[in-house]
C-alpha cells in the first residue's frame, strides 16, 4: 500500500521537517514523487510581486530540508506559490496535477484555521485523499494505534497504518467499541489474518474516547477516520472522537479523510482557479518564477537531476568577430561544466562569418564550429544572431538547449547553470531567460546600470502596451537564455535583431506565461553597442511586435511594414540623410522541415498541433 505522488503543501520548513519522514514511508521508493509546495502568504494589500524575495529564501530552505534525505533528494520536488490565500493556491495546485496524497500539518486546535481557512472548509473541500498530521513525527512508530468505526474513511485510515508497520516495522493495534464488535469483527477478521502487522484487536467498553486516550498512552501514535459523517460533522469541523483525542494527548496523530467525489454538475470547489487580472497574474510569475543563480549552485545536484531526467544538454555560442572573448569562454564553460562537473554534453560555435581569428581559437580547443550559412544550405541564408540560433537547433543534439553570448568579458559558469537549474527542477518551465546588471563603459570608467537602452525604452514599454503578460521580465532582450528542444523547435524564429522578443511572444501564445521564467545572473559586462546600432535595433523590434499584433487579433495594422530606416549622417559642416533596409525575416520552426525531423526522428508537423501550413 503505497502513494506514488504525495502533496506537503507548508508556510514554513520545520513543518516540512516534521512530514517528510511520513512521505517518504508513504510514498514507494521505486517510483514515488514528493512535492514540497512551499506557499508564501501576503496581505491582500500587498502586490504578490512583494513576494519574490521571500519566495526566493524559501525555496533555498527546501532544497536545503530535501539535500537532509539521502534518500530522497531526487524524489522531492520543492514548488514555490505565492498568494493572498493559501488554501485556495492549494486547490489550484490540486486541479492543475496529479495528486495521491496530500499531508497537511496541523497544530492540533479542532477550531483553528489551515492554512488560511477553516479547518471545517479545508475538509469539506479537499479533492484528494488527505492526512492532517499533527505532529511532528521526528522518529518511526513501533506501536500504532488504529481505532476505527467503520465508517466512509476507515479504509484509507487502515491502509496508511499498515503501510506505516510496513515501512517501520511497526505492528497495529485495532480498536473499537463493543457495541460494533459483531459488524468490525467481520470486516476485519480477514484483514487481520491477511496482514500479520495487526498483532492486536482490542474491543472498547464505556466512554469511546477516554479509552481510546489511555490506550494511546502505550502507542507511538495514532491512524484514526477524520469526521465520519460528511454531511453533519464536517460542517463543525473534527468530529467527537478526533476532537477528543487533540485536545486530551500531546502524542502524534493522524487523521486520514479519502477524497471526495465530485459529480457531474456539482459546483467547482470555492478554490477553483479563476481568470486573474492581468497586473495580479504577473505579479505572482514574477515572484514565483523568478530565479537567483545561486540557488543553483550546487552543481552536483544538478547533474544528478539531468540523469535522473535523462536529458542531455548542449551549449551553443553564437559568434561574430569575438577573438577577445571566445578563448576565455570557452575554457570556463567546458573546465567547469564539462570536465569537473559533467553537466553539459556537448559545446558547439555556431559562427556569423568572423574575419578574425574567433573560429581558429575555438578549433585550436577542439570545440566544433560551424557556420551558419552551411548549415542547413537547401533553405539559403539570412545575416543575423537569430538565424544563427535557429539553423543552431539542427546542429545541436540536446534536450536543453543553452545560449549565451560570447562578447562578454566577466564570462562565469553562473551563466550557464544558472539558466538549466529552473528547467531541471520544475516540468512546466520551458524557457529561461536571463537578467543581470549591466554597467555601460563611459571612456574610461563603468557606470553601473546605464546598460539595457533599447530594453527600458523601446522593448519593456512596448510589452507593457501590448503584451502586458510579459511586463515582470526584466530583461526580455537578453542573449543568455535556455530551452526545451520540444519547445524552441515548435516556433518560429526572427532572424536579426528581432529574435529575442519573437520568441518570448511566440512561447506565450503557444505554451502561455507560465512556461517562461527568469534567472538573475548577477552582473554582465560586454562590448556596448553605440547609439546607430541601438537605433537599428529599435526598429527591428518594434517591426516585430507590430507582426505578432496583427497575427493576434487577426488584422492588418499596416499595409507594408516600412524596412527602410533613415539614418542620420553627419559631416563637418553639413548633415545628410542614409537609407538602410532593416528588418529581420522568419523563419518557420524548425521542426517543419524534412530534415531536421529525419535527423532527430521527429513526428510530422501536423500530429504536434502547429498552426495551420506551418
Amino acid at each position: 500500500m503505497s502513494f506514488d505522488q504525495i502533496l506537503i503543501p507548508v508556510e514554513e520548513v520545520e513543518a516540512a521537517r516534521g512530514l517528510l519522514p511520513l512521505a517518504s514511508a508513504l510514498c514507494p521508493a521505486e517510483r514515488g514523487e514528493i512535492t514540497l509546495l512551499g506557499l508564501v502568504a501576503l496581505p491582500p494589500e500587498r502586490s504578490l510581486s512583494h513576494g519574490a524575495a521571500e519566495a526566493r529564501a524559501l525555496r533555498q530552505r527546501l532544497m536545503a530540508l530535501a539535500a537532509e534525505f539521502p534518500e530522497l533528494p531526487l524524489r522531492v520536488r520543492p514548488r514555490i506559490r505565492v498568494s493572498h490565500c493559501p488554501w485556495e493556491e492549494v486547490l489550484h495546485f490540486l486541479q492543475a496535477n496529479r495528486v495521491s496524497l496530500m499531508l497537511l500539518p496541523w497544530n492540533g486546535d479542532p477550531d483553528g484555521p489551515v492554512l488560511g481557512a477553516p479547518l471545517a472548509r479545508v475538509l469539506q473541500e479537499s479533492p484528494c485523499d488527505l492526512l492532517l498530521v499533527r505532529g511532528p513525527i521526528r522518529e518511526s512508530w513501533r506501536r500504532i494505534l488504529l481505532p476505527v468505526r467503520g465508517g466512509p474513511y476507515t479504509q484509507l485510515a487502515v491502509e496508511v497504518a499498515l503501510a506505516l508497520a510496513e515501512a517501520w516495522d511497526g505492528q497495529v493495534t485495532l480498536l473499537h467499541a463493543a457495541s460494533e464488535a459483531r459488524r468490525v469483527a467481520a470486516a476485519f477478521r480477514p484483514l487481520a489474518r491477511q496482514f500479520p502487522r495487526i498483532t492486536r484487536q482490542m474491543v472498547l467498553h464505556g466512554e469511546i474516547a477516554q479509552a481510546v486516550l489511555e490506550e494511546l498512552r502505550h502507542h507511538d501514535g495514532a491512524v484514526l477516520g477524520a469526521p465520519t459523517r460528511p454531511g453533519r460533522e464536517e460542517a463543525q469541523g473534527l468530529g467527537p472522537l478526533a476532537r477528543a483525542l487533540s485536545q486530551g494527548t500531546e502524542k502524534p496523530l493522524i487523521l486520514a479523510k479519502a477524497a471526495r467525489a465530485f459529480l457531474p454538475g456539482q459546483p467547482r470547489p470555492r478554490g477553483a482557479p479563476a481568470q486573474l487580472p492581468i497586473s495580479v497574474l504577473v505579479d505572482k510569475w514574477f515572484a514565483e518564477n523568478t530565479f537567483d543563480a545561486e540557488e543553483f549552485s550546487n552543481i552536483e545536484e544538478l547533474v544528478a537531476l539531468k540523469r535522473a531526467q535523462g536529458v542531455t544538454i548542449s551549449l551553443g555560442l553564437p559568434t561574430l568577430n569575438e577573438e577577445a572573448t571566445i578563448g576565455p569562454i570557452l575554457d570556463i564553460a567546458r573546465e567547469a561544466l564539462m570536465e569537473r562537473y559533467p553537466l553539459l554534453d556537448e559545446i558547439v560555435v555556431i559562427d556569423s562569418a568572423s574575419t578574425d581569428r574567433t573560429r581558429e581559437i575555438a578549433r585550436e580547443k577542439g570545440v566544433p564550429v560551424y557556420i551558419h550559412s552551411e548549415i542547413l544550405p537547401e533553405v539559403g541564408s539570412y545575416r543575423g544572431k537569430g538565424e544563427a540560433l535557429w539553423k543552431s537547433l539542427y546542429v545541436l543534439r540536446g534536450d536543453v538547449i543553452v545560449w549565451t553570448d560570447t562578447d562578454i568579458t566577466n564570462y562565469h559558469p553562473r551563466f550557464i547553470y544558472g539558466l538549466i537549474g529552473p528547467l531541471l527542477r520544475s516540468p512546466r518551465i520551458g524557457l529561461v531567460k536571463g537578467f543581470y546588471r549591466r554597467p555601460i563603459r563611459v571612456g574610461e570608467r563603468l557606470q553601473a546600470g546605464g546598460g539595457g537602452r533599447v530594453t527600458e525604452l523601446v522593448a519593456r514599454p512596448l510589452i507593457n502596451l501590448f503584451f502586458p503578460e510579459l511586463s515582470g521580465l526584466i530583461q526580455p532582450l537578453s542573449g543568455e537564455y535556455a530551452g526545451r528542444r520540444e519547445i524552441l523547435e515548435q516556433v518560429p524564429f526572427f532572424t536579426g535583431y528581432g529574435v529575442e522578443i519573437g520568441l518570448l511572444i511566440d512561447i506565450l501564445e503557444r505554451f502561455g506565461l507560465w512556461s517562461i521564467a527568469q534567472v538573475d545572473l548577477q552582473e554582465r559586462i560586454h562590448r556596448n553597442q553605440d547609439l546607430e546600432a541601438l537605433s537599428k535595433m529599435a526598429f527591428a523590434i518594434i517591426q516585430v511586435v507590430i507582426r505578432r499584433l496583427e497575427d493576434r487579433h487577426k488584422i492588418q495594422l499596416l499595409e507594408e511594414v516600412n524596412r527602410s530606416m533613415k539614418l542620420i549622417r553627419h559631416e563637418p559642416g553639413r548633415y545628410y540623410l542614409e537609407v538602410e533596409e532593416i528588418g529581420d525575416a522568419e523563419r518557420p520552426p524548425m521542426i517543419t522541415l524534412p530534415a531536421y525531423r529525419d535527423r532527430f526522428r521527429k513526428q510530422e508537423p501536423a500530429l504536434l498541433g502547429l498552426p495551420p501550413g506551418s
